[in-house]
């Protein structure tokens, strides 16, 4: 082998070596990065409080590329600085102890849970029926007050305020029972249930307590709203 030929593969096989080398090198951080990402969300997971029939996705947001992470050796630790709120974005801290450094991940949270949605624009005054109503998974970070898993809850029941197609219906926006209403009133105590006519005095919702007059001795009494048209007395 001639000394030339020697250096040529030299040069060879250290050009071989160096490209080798920067691309573990390249290849290292990115891949550190998609793990912190990994890390951020699956931490989320198993801290948001989630019921059954719920749905949650969890996203953490793409880190910068110019970060240098080294490899961690050991697992990566996660938390949540400070007294964040599990809905919508949350910030997660994930840090390598060995290596002494940490990384702010943002995280996306989505929760969507079954609810009653209008199918149809409802104005003000409408009775509720089967054909103005469906379920679809929501998000709850758009729910406020009361709101309804099943149809069956609210058939009947009359809109108080105009709500758009695809909204979820909430308490707030219809009267299970409405002012002037005749309602059937039950009341009981000790194994005797009690059932008569009434008004109601007032719009309510339900779980809501109106006051209600008896049709017969026309006695006004307090009683909390337990479906369309129902109000139950306690004595």
């Amino acid at each position: 082998m001639t000394q030339r030929t020697h250096l040529t593969l030299l040069t060879i096989f250290f050009g071989l070596l160096v490209f080798f080398f920067s691309t573990f090198v390249s290849a290292a951080p990115q891949n550190t990065l998609n793990m912190v990402q990994h890390t951020a969300e699956e931490y989320v997971k198993t801290i948001v409080d989630f019921p059954p029939k719920s749905q949650l996705t969890v996203k953490a947001a793409n880190l910068d590329s110019r970060l240098k992470l080294t490899i961690c050796p050991e697992h990566l630790e996660s938390s949540v600085p400070g007294k964040q709120s599990l809905t919508g974005n949350v910030t997660v801290l994930v840090s390598c102890r060995s290596e002494s450094w940490q990384v702010y991940v943002p995280v996306r949270i989505q929760l969507l849970l079954p609810r009653v949605v209008a199918t149809k624009p409802l104005a003000r005054g409408v009775v509720l029926s089967a054909s103005d109503l469906a379920v679809q998974m929501v998000e709850t970070r758009f729910q406020r007050g009361v709101v309804f898993e099943h149809p069956q809850q609210i058939i009947g029941s009359k809109v108080k305020r105009n709500v758009n197609m695809g909204d979820a219906i909430q308490g707030s926006d219809i009267c299970l029972v409405c002012r002037n209403d005749s309602v059937l009133i039950k009341a009981g105590r000790s194994g005797l249930n009690i059932v008569t006519k009434g008004t109601a005095l007032s719009d309510g919702s339900l779980g809501e307590q109106i006051r209600v007059q008896n049709t017969k001795s026309k006695r006004v009494v307090d009683g909390t709203i337990t479906g369309v048209g129902e109000v139950t007395v306690n004595f």
